[in-house]
This record gives structure tokens, sequence and C-alpha cells, in this order.
């Protein structure tokens, strides 16, 4: 029974490569594993099945402002617990926790800069602050951009990415609904252009305020849209509902939206929509 022993080791076993964290990023729609610096030149667009990934306010700046134009302000405005809520920890323990891992100091960045060479105020919401949740600082932040366009004569882009109202402030958060809808009043008033782009997701009091009274609504493609959960607008109207109602192509088809642009072309459909509003008929 010796034939079948080895007599030396000729084959060598090769050390195990470790694979370094955060490479790939496995498309959560198509399944595609994907190099992530392809992904990050493709501002996080599924080169496969064109999902769009979620993506953070600084990529959106990347994206839509011309290179190094975009002025911050009022970044250092945070909110200081007024209720002194607690669940299973406090709420400003949770905050901070937040702000630490983020380096956002909320839930929304303010700022303004040049749009293909024209100036232009946002207020970019980022949904890993909190799920991107409004509470108070959100809403004044919100407020302050509009006064910004107001003062400037410029016009104003929202970006909503939001789970809807930060519970953790109660009343003080649903106030925001009305606050920043009584603000883009005013901005109407002026005749000042607000356009509303609307992200995955865009949800609850976010929805039902400032992201649906623009003077323009994009989305992006295959984006949630909505107020409520489905399961509780069903019980409410106790109908079946069709499916993706709640996404992007839905609301287009029934006059929701006006408009779904890709975010490759956001900057240049912007563009031409500030072009748009520009035009003044001569009498």
């Amino acid at each position: 029974m010796d034939w079948f022993k080895r007599k030396k080791e000729t084959i060598q076993p090769s050390a195990k490569k470790e694979m370094p964290d955060g490479l790939w990023i496995k498309c959560d729609r198509c399944n595609e594993i994907i190099y992530k610096k392809e992904l990050e030149k493709r501002y996080y667009v599924c080169p496969k099945c064109d999902n769009h990934f979620r993506i953070g306010s600084d990529i959106y700046i990347n994206i839509l402002y011309d290179k190094n134009t975009f002025q911050e302000f009022n970044q250092h405005i945070k909110s200081e617990d007024p209720l002194k809520f607690k669940d299973f920890k406090k709420y400003s323990d949770k905050y901070e926790l937040t702000v630490k891992k983020t380096g956002l100091n909320d839930a929304v960045v303010t700022g303004m800069g040049k749009l293909e060479d024209r100036d232009v105020v946002s207020a970019l919401m980022d949904f890993k602050f909190m799920g991107g949740s409004m509470g108070s600082v959100v809403g004044e932040k919100i407020s302050k951009a509009i006064d910004k366009a107001i003062e400037t004569k410029n016009p104003l882009i929202i970006l909503s990415a939001s789970g809807g109202a930060r519970m953790h402030e109660g009343i003080l958060s649903l106030m925001q609904l009305a606050k920043t809808s009584a603000k883009l009043a005013l901005l109407a008033k002026e005749g000042i252009p607000y356009i509303s782009l609307l992200t995955n997701p865009t949800t609850g009091g976010t929805t039902a305020s400032y992201a649906m009274l623009g003077d323009l609504h994009i989305a992006e493609p295959n984006a949630l849209i909505g107020f409520a959960g489905p399961r509780v607008i069903k019980q409410t109207i106790g109908q079946d509902l069709p499916d993706g109602f709640q996404r992007s192509e839905f609301l287009l088809e029934h006059g929701f939206i006006d408009v779904i642009v890709h975010r490759h072309q956001l900057k240049q459909r912007i563009a031409g929509f500030l072009e748009f509003f520009d035009h003044k008929n001569k009498v």
C-alpha cells in the first residue's frame, strides 16, 4: 500500500491573500459585484442595471456644482435636544455619535456656488445622518437657505433624501413642515425659481412639506417617494396597491412629478431648466 503514499511535497500551498475591505460593492438590484473605484467614477450608478446607489451630500455637491465653487453656510448649527428625549439611549448621545461618525452636524448641508457659471443656493439632505430625518435644525437651515435665495435673488435647489420628521424632537420637528412651507411662499412671491430634487428615499414629513412645493419636481430613476408606507395606506383605503406605486416612474406617469433625470445628466438638465426660468418674453 506504499504505492499511494506521497514521497515528497511537490505542490506548496500559496499564502492566502487578504482582500482589503471596501474594494468591491454588490449592487442590491442585480447582484453585480462592482469595483468601488469604477463605481465612484460613475457617481455610484451600476454599470449593469443602472441602479442609482444612495449617496451623500458631498457627492451631490461634486455632481451639481462647478469645481471648488460651493461655499457652505450655517454649518455649525446643532440640535440641543430640547425635549431631553430618551428611548434605548439618550437622543443627545445618539446625536453626538452620529456627528462623530458622519462628520456632519445635521441631516442637511446648505450653501451657495456656481452651477454652469450660474449662482445657485442649495440645501442638500443627507440620509446617512439619522436617516435624513427632519428636526428643528434641518428646518432652520433650510429656512435660512431660502432667506439667502431671496436676499441674493438666486434660484434655490432643495435635494431631499429623508425618512421623514425626527420624532426625537416631537412637535418641534412637525412644526418645521409649516415653517419651511411658509418660507417657500415668500420665495414664490419674489418670483425666484425653486427646483425640488427627489432622491431615494423621499418620505414622510419631507414629502408633506418642501419636497412637493417646487416650481419643478425632478426625481432620480426608481426613487422611493411617498408619505406613508404601503401597509399603512392599504389599511387606510382598504384596497390593494399597484406594484411600484411609490416609485419615480409610476409617479411621473400619474403627474405627481415633472421629470425623471439620470444622475449623470443632472447638472446639464438643471442648468437648462434654470435657463428656461431666466427667459423673459418681450412685451
